[in-house]
């Protein structure tokens, strides 16, 4: 029978910090610069080209990057499930040293063809790290700062893109000479993070659900925690352990047949289309035509777009402090909302664009509202949420399948906008609005708060909506051994 469950208040270790930082900024940094890092080409860089060409040579430089993603994403069940969660973070820095080499050769052999396959190998690295890192640090993490450690992975993103952005400054490094040593630095932080983070303990619950190393689980806990006794914890991962024995290894085909496990999925379907479709990247991409149609003078676009950089990174160091207190839920409510009326804004400033001299500026400040909105909700909490809303088994095929929204969801919107635009021009902007309302009612219908429970607390949340019953952890001590399985087994059967 478990002893009262974490009597202790939970504090964050320095070992707990470390860890976080360093596979934050080992995996999660690289995914942000890298999505911002291509915004600052230079247009001159092969000679004289056709205006066609160079477009054509630039969507499908900047398209690679999500289509890596996507083949990433695909690839982290099986990773994570045969190295762990810290090895597969070690074994990822490969898709970001090879490319970075070959981006800072691609100068010397005056090939664009080697910067193009070198975006599509680290969006393999960016589409595993952007789903292993968030699983590795919600797994270490106690649950009563789950939520604030989730969110180190997104923190971390926007670093990437802000610090990609002030490189890409013309001064600095967006220029002709500059570019592939701008593109070839993503291999440092791979670098720094191969050497540092063995030294750090793999996920205790990876290492006691799924290796049933007890040994190994007990010793990283207690380095993690910071004391002796986590005998309680050690039980908790136990009761889930018994709890989901019934349903097995989890694939993803299998996953989709499981009741129990329904609308968790759907959520996670909903939450990463409803996260990249609500327009964040079609403002990131083309944030730069947005400003200097709003009247920005050319050469000031580039601190304009620093600037909102900068916010954007505040904004999640204050989501970061924020979520223990206001929960999942509501800070997602909030940040769709916000996303939707800046995009309703946006549209009717882009329409009256011309007909009024301060409306350019309304513009600018739609797009600085716009990013606070998403980066208090929308940009961190999903990962956050599918962490806890999976239980051990499950949890990798449910961050493969999250993955794999994320990066179509991307992929296609980096495709379609264009389009969108020079068809729709101002409107392109409401059926982003549309899809953040979306996304706002099904999150305010369907997803509990998760705040402060243990994995199993919220997968029997969701017992009720899926029609199905998950033993309660304290059925489960009572019963005990043999007869605790069995009672799970009827229960699923």
């Amino acid at each position: 029978q478990c002893p009262k469950y974490y009597i202790k208040k939970e504090l964050v270790t320095l070992i707990l910090a470390a860890a976080a930082l360093i596979a934050g900024f080992g995996s999660s940094f690289q995914y942000g610069y890298n999505v911002a890092v291509i915004n600052s080409p230079a247009p001159d860089r092969y000679g004289p080209m056709s205006d066609n060409l160079l477009t054509l040579l630039w969507s499908v430089t900047v398209s690679m990057y999500p289509l890596g993603g996507f083949f990433g994403s695909l690839m982290v069940a099986p990773l994570v499930n045969k190295f762990g969660r810290k090895g597969t973070l070690l074994f990822n820095n490969i898709f970001s040293i090879v490319p970075a080499i070959m981006m800072g050769v691609s100068e010397v052999a005056g090939s664009f063809e080697i910067i193009i396959a070198a975006r599509f190998i680290v969006g393999i690295c960016a589409g595993l790290s952007s789903n292993v890192v968030p699983m590795y640090l919600g797994e270490i993490a106690p649950k009563n700062y789950r939520g604030a450690i989730g969110i180190v992975p997104q923190l971390f993103i926007t670093v990437g893109i802000l610090v990609a952005q002030v490189f890409g400054i013309r001064n600095i490094l967006g220029n002709m000479e500059g570019w592939p040593i701008m593109l070839s630095f993503t291999g440092i932080p791979a670098a720094i993070q191969l050497m540092l983070l063995p030294f750090f303990p793999e996920s205790p619950r990876y290492m006691l659900i799924q290796k049933g190393d007890e040994k190994t689980a007990r010793k990283g806990l207690q380095r993690l925690r910071g004391w002796e006794d986590v005998d309680e914890e050690l039980c908790e991962m136990r009761v889930e352990e018994q709890s989901e024995r019934a349903e097995g290894r989890l694939s993803v085909l299998n996953l989709f047949t499981f009741r129990s496990l329904r609308w968790q999925l759907l959520s996670v379907i909903f939450m990463n289309m409803g996260q990249q479709l609500s327009g964040v990247n079609a403002i990131y991409y083309y944030a730069d035509s947005i400003y200097s149609s709003a009247g920005v003078a050319d050469d000031h676009v580039q601190y304009v777009t620093v600037g909102t950089g900068a916010v954007n990174v505040f904004m999640t160091i204050a989501a970061v402090f924020i979520v223990e207190k206001s929960g999942r839920k509501l800070l997602l409510l909030i940040g769709f909302g916000v996303c939707c009326g800046a995009c309703v804004l946006l549209t009717i400033a882009l329409y009256f664009q011309t007909t009024l001299d301060w409306i350019p500026y309304v513009s600018i400040v739609c797009v600085i509202i716009y990013v606070i909105g998403h980066a208090i909700g929308p940009s961190p909490i999903p990962t956050v949420i599918t962490t806890e809303m999976f239980r051990q088994s499950s949890r990798p095929p449910a961050f493969m399948v999250a993955g794999t929204v994320h990066w179509l969801s991307n992929f296609t919107v980096g495709l379609v906008f264009p389009f969108l635009e020079s068809g729709l021009g101002a409107y392109s902007f409401i059926i982003f609005a549309c899809i953040c309302l979306a996304t706002l009612i099904y999150i305010w219908v369907v997803i509990p708060e998760t705040k402060n429970k243990t994995f199993l607390e919220t997968s029997m949340l969701f017992a009720h909506r899926n029609k199905v019953d998950i033993v309660a952890e304290a059925e489960i001590k009572e019963t005990g051994g043999e007869s605790g399985e069995e009672e799970i087994k009827n229960t699923f059967l």
